[in-house]
């Protein structure tokens, strides 16, 4: 459907490269389809060595970060126009599943302080990161979702002021620095925070080196809680 319709509608290269953040990324992993019995691990692949059938499965994923809350005075509202300069016209025809989810899991348990239109077609429930997370769904799919009108707009509006203008900080976090400069002295700093009050979690660092670096492995350092955490 290229940009005619579906969520890749909302793909506008000007404000996609005019946000805060924004990555792109393919995966690409063989799955066992057929075999005398199954096994697949969860990093991808497979390690059934009697697999008869194997098919590719290829995953195209993008991430993008508005911030509206600094450049809105502090407002938290937002809409799928604000950020992309469309709406959703129509679902791809070639496309058995195409839903929105919107996070509306409370902060501080008032639920009455957020409000999504039009109305979600189902809420859905999960736990991530130990956290129960409430989402609206809106399923392009659903034929009631386009009846009124042939756009479709979230909006996500704050019924009364925050009484504190600070975000809330997420769970898992990081910050990373330059310092120093030239081949000899200069270096990348990567600092991750875990704020769970007692919940450790597997994290996965992928590191993007900026061009003018050049950087040594022999050189790699991990320090935890102060002490040194020597990288295998």
């Amino acid at each position: 459907c290229s940009l005619q319709a579906g969520l890749a509608v909302l793909l506008k290269a000007e404000r996609l490269f005019h946000s805060s953040y924004h990555s792109q990324a393919v995966h690409i992993r063989p799955v066992c389809r057929g075999s005398h019995w199954f096994a697949q691990p969860p990093c991808g692949g497979f390690t059934d060595a009697s697999c008869l059938a194997v098919s590719w499965e290829l995953r195209q994923t993008l991430t993008v970060v508005f911030d509206f809350f600094s450049s809105g005075q502090g407002k938290k509202d937002w809409s799928l126009f604000k950020m992309f300069s469309r709406t959703l016209t129509d679902t791809c025809p070639l496309a058995s599943q195409s839903k929105v989810y919107v996070d509306i899991s409370p902060k501080n348990k008032e639920k009455e302080l957020l409000e999504v239109s039009p109305p979600p077609t189902s809420v859905h429930e999960a736990v991530v990161q130990g956290d129960k997370k409430t989402y609206a769904v809106y399923d392009l799919l659903s034929p009631s979702l386009f009846n009124t009108s042939r756009s479709l707009n979230v909006q996500l509006k704050w019924k009364r002021p925050q009484d504190s203008s600070e975000m809330p900080i997420p769970t898992l976090h990081a910050q990373r620095y330059v310092g120093g400069y030239g081949l000899q002295t200069g270096e990348i700093c990567t600092l991750i925070y875990n704020t769970h009050p007692y919940r450790a979690f597997p994290v996965i660092l992928l590191e993007t080196v900026p061009w003018y670096l050049r950087l040594y492995v022999h050189t790699l350092t991990i320090t935890t809680k102060g002490k040194e955490n020597k990288p295998s």
